[in-house]
């Protein structure tokens, strides 16, 4: 059975659920992210604690270059593919083409929640925790190289490909915009703006490092925006109900079930 593919040509039938790209989406982030804080506890210590030394240009510094390069090209590249090869005829897609392209859509949001927790939950934590331990002599600290100029861009990316990737793709979501899915992908993408805020507050007042403190209700807020998932999960169960709906009416009109 051959199943309507991208610019309606017809392809193999595919697996509904590719299990090598679920793992593949869990083990790069796991993978880079171990390698990350390895770089870190090694040169984080024995480079990164004098901004003035010229280690912190070479281990840092560098590296905060590279990174930022990166992630622009990433970008670039990821949301110009997904938007370059876009799905035109949407209307002639089969039933179970488009439920195959809602299971990848599933794959790109839990891509886009190990990015989250990486990013808004483990290496924030580290963070207060670094400079509650540190006191800083710059913003560009090894710890806020890889929270905020790192992890952040990265969970940004994916969900912007993610929301691309279902706009693009899926009838369900072709049309118009989905509010829990703009504010679930906006929301934290608000962190990195709020992050000018935080170093402007952190350069003018001398205050501890802790997330209770009113510089840091941004975080808090824009974080908690992202629980707008448990919207864009009832409409990706939405989606799933009208397209096995769908199938079953199929069934039903060519005699295949019993009404």
């Amino acid at each position: 059975m051959a199943a309507t593919t991208i610019g309606g040509v017809a392809a193999q039938e595919k697996p509904l659920l590719d299990i090598k790209w679920l793992t593949f989406a869990f083990a790069i982030y796991t993978v880079f992210y171990v390698w990350v804080r390895w770089y870190e506890g090694v040169y984080g210590w024995s480079a990164g604690l004098d901004s003035f030394a010229p280690e912190f240009e070479t281990y840092w510094m560098n590296f905060l270059y590279i990174e930022i390069v990166l992630e622009i090209v990433t970008a670039s590249l990821l949301w110009g593919y997904i938007w370059k090869t876009r799905d035109r005829n949407l209307a002639a897609i089969t039933p179970r083409e488009e439920l195959r392209r809602n299971f990848t859509h599933l794959i790109w949001l839990f891509a886009y929640a190990w990015a989250i927790y990486w990013g808004a939950s483990y290496f924030t934590e580290q963070d207060g925790t670094w400079h509650q331990t540190i006191v800083r002599d710059t913003d560009f600290t090894p710890s806020h190289i890889i929270e905020f100029y790192l992890s952040y861009p990265i969970y940004i990316i994916t969900g912007f490909g993610a929301f691309l990737y279902a706009k693009t793709r899926l009838p369900f979501w072709s049309q118009g915009l989905s509010l829990p899915y703009l504010i679930t992908v906006v929301g934290p993408f608000m962190i990195l703006p709020n992050v000018g805020l935080n170093e402007w507050g952190h350069t003018f007042w001398f205050m501890e490092e802790l997330f209770v403190a009113p510089l840091h209700y941004g975080f808090v807020f824009f974080g908690w925006l992202a629980l707008a998932i448990l919207g864009v999960v009832l409409q990706v169960t939405s989606s799933f109900n009208n397209l096995i709906g769908k199938q079953i009416s199929e069934a039903v009109d060519q005699g295949l079930i019993k009404k």
